[in-house]
């Protein structure tokens, strides 16, 4: 239950792709009570939000590259929504300084490998298993960290490795990886914003 007289921090999570991690995250923060998901962003129409959108009656919109870049519209939309907090769930756009400049240490993202390796502007989903097969490395594993101006530099909050065997394919790493994404990334968010905000 969400009561009123608890501070509310609201999330924004943006999306490119499945939404599988904006799923969970969705999942996990329904029955807290002081954090919520409350906006869905997409520059993909056919992103697995909107349709989680409309089972959990959350809003989305559906913004262009272009449209993300221009702080007259963005911010107002974020302002709208009350929103305290972006998260990065698959999202293939680079955030715009304008809104790291706006949401200072409060925007998250997750990564499939163990930065600093394998990170990078290009490299995203099966880019980087693939990577990671090639180089023969025997781990990898998942890293959540803060959004900075360069892709994948922000400071790290979480690392989950997983054991990479000569046997595995670049796919059997995804989905090793996106499993320990799935338990990881929402815990971590809370715990930095209760600890943030005092909650």
């Amino acid at each position: 239950m969400k009561s009123e007289n608890i501070k509310q921090i609201h999330l924004a999570v943006f999306a490119s792709g499945g939404g599988s991690n904006a799923r969970v995250l969705t999942t996990f923060f329904e029955n807290r009570a002081n954090i919520t998901v409350s906006l869905f962003l997409t520059n993909n129409p056919q992103s697995g939000v909107v349709t989680l959108g409309k089972e959990y009656n959350i809003p989305v919109r559906v913004l262009s590259g272009k449209t993300l870049e221009e702080s007259s519209v963005i911010a107002p939309l974020l302002k709208e929504f009350c929103i305290d907090y972006l998260v990065l769930a698959g999202f293939l756009k680079k955030i715009p300084d304008h809104l790291i400049k706006t949401y200072p240490d409060k925007i998250f993202n997750i990564h499939p490998s163990l930065l600093p390796k394998y990170g990078g502007k290009g490299m995203y989903g099966h880019f980087v298993h693939e990577a990671v097969k090639n180089s023969g490395d025997d781990r990898s594993g998942c890293t959540v960290h803060l959004v900075n101006e360069e892709y994948d530099k922000g400071r790290i909050l979480h690392q989950t490795e997983i054991p990479v065997t000569a046997d595995m394919s670049a796919e059997d790493i995804a989905t090793a990886v996106l499993k320990e994404e799935h338990l990881c990334f929402a815990p971590v968010i809370e715990s930095y914003i209760r600890n943030r905000e005092g909650l």
